[in-house]
């Protein structure tokens, strides 16, 4: 079967099936001699479409920001000795939490892989052509800060935070919220509340989250968002930075 005329190709090029052009040309003649036609497509076009899914997730996870951008749920070290439950982390590695509209929480101590495994799960979220966003609470906090005093600048910026079908917050709570941060918490929340998914890195078990958060009302509404719909793994207390070290 003869290749594909150099005008047909410019053509397609044109109309945005490059891919389809460079699968056609990738072909080698001694596999695809004496396929029909159709077969050939066929084997083009899933080819095609191979690169064009790598190519997306590739660009999603590139925008997501991860903090550890290797990190991956195949490849948890110690997992027995940190307490983590391999076949909780493989339910999770499916993404189902989030076509569910789940929360998961990270919780250990100052080095246990909390940072490590909010990259991964965001990653892996990626793959699944979820759009995913990992962000520090401080970042998050700055942000906020310097988009709330612009002309439309609170709706435009809870709008961006809201649409992220996967949403991690590392060192969460790491510091008190002020009042403002709190009432930008609660708004943010509420819109993703049954709508996505958040995941929260953090060093402060369930118990001791109303206090961080002021107490009253708005720590009341906060936690009610967050504790019904939400998947909580402790991390232990390992240290993974200083067992990174020790087997490099």
């Amino acid at each position: 079967m003869s290749r594909i005329d150099v005008e047909s190709k410019r053509k397609l090029r044109e109309m945005g099936v490059a891919a389809l052009v460079d699968a056609l040309d990738a072909q080698d003649e001694a596999l695809t001699l004496g396929m029909v036609f159709e077969e050939r497509i066929k084997l083009a076009v899933d080819d095609a479409h191979a690169a064009y899914t790598h190519a997306k997730v590739d660009g999603l996870i590139r925008r997501a920001g991860l903090r550890y951008p290797d990190a991956d749920l195949r490849r948890l070290d110690l997992l027995e000795e940190r307490g983590l439950d391999r076949s909780v982390i493989a339910q999770l590695g499916t993404c189902q939490f989030i076509t569910r509209h789940q929360n998961v929480v990270f919780q250990g101590f100052t080095g246990s892989g909390k940072s490590y495994l909010g990259s991964a799960l965001a990653k892996q979220a990626c793959t699944h052509r979820y759009r995913a966003h990992y962000i520090r609470m401080p970042d998050l906090e700055e942000s906020w800060a310097a988009a709330k005093d612009r002309p439309g600048g609170k709706e435009k910026w809870l709008r961006k935070y809201s649409a992220f079908t996967l949403l991690v917050i590392d060192e969460w709570l790491l510091d008190p919220p002020t009042g403002e941060v709190r009432s930008m918490l609660l708004e943010l929340l509420e819109r993703r509340y049954d709508e996505a998914s958040t995941v929260f890195c953090t060093q402060y078990a369930k118990k001791d989250w109303h206090q961080r958060l002021g107490g009253g009302v708005h720590a009341d509404a906060i936690m009610d968002r967050i504790v019904h719909h939400t998947i909580w793994i402790e991390t232990g207390s390992t240290n993974m930075r200083e067992h990174t070290k020790a087997t490099v």
